[in-house]
């Protein structure tokens, strides 16, 4: 059976409990600073002016957000596939969630907000990495700031690695070659895919 109305939805979940409907913030404490110096891993989904969505990671070394004030955020962006999807809708909606994660915890931090693009600013020289500023940088004035409990997590076992089991899917090469008709063979893309080459052009 669909649920078409919030009544039908929320007959199914009940209602939330008091902590959980006003934990909702708009400024960045002190928590929150300490949570973004440690987290590596940030998720950012975006949708064009017609809802069409999607979700794109991001990961720099621990503390790469830069936190401009209470109510402002800027996440650097490094070279990468060039597609720009999330950049193409924040350029037509600016509205964005991002899901921040420190390894091994179990919490995560959301924050949404309105975005912006940034060529270059003065505090790009505080987030140079390898040497390298960054390209450019997606700056979100925050709306609402909470920590998402920690059950899907619980759930999932994301962060046990007794219950990791990689091995059970190809390589990233052969993953390619199976979704993409490509002109390179799986051998030269293994090899274009090598740890240490690919590595080398992460800030490149």
């Amino acid at each position: 059976m669909q649920i078409t109305s919030v009544a039908e939805l929320e007959d199914l979940l009940g209602s939330p409990m008091p902590r959980a409907a006003s934990k909702e913030r708009a400024r960045l404490c002190q928590t929150d600073r300490d949570w973004l110096a440690l987290s590596p891993f940030v998720v950012v989904a975006t949708s064009d002016a017609d809802g069409n969505c999607d979700v794109s990671p991001k990961g720099d070394p621990p503390g790469f957000t830069h936190v401009i004030d209470e109510r402002t955020i800027a996440v650097p962006e490094r070279p990468g596939n060039r597609r720009a999807d999330g950049f193409h809708n924040i350029l037509a909606n600016p509205h964005v969630g991002l899901i921040f994660l420190v390894p091994g915890r179990r919490e995560t931090l959301r924050i949404n907000g309105r975005a912006r693009l940034l060529a270059d600013a003065p505090w790009f020289d505080e987030l140079v990495v390898e040497g390298h500023r960054p390209i450019m940088a997606l700056v979100v004035d925050i709306d609402t700031i909470f920590f998402h409990c920690q059950k899907a997590f619980m759930r999932s076992k994301l962060w046990k690695p007794e219950t990791w089991t990689p091995e059970q899917l190809p390589s990233h090469a052969t993953l390619v070659k199976s979704v993409m008709d490509t002109p390179e063979t799986v051998e030269e893309l293994e090899e274009y895919y090598e740890e240490s080459k690919y590595g080398a052009k992460l800030y490149a």
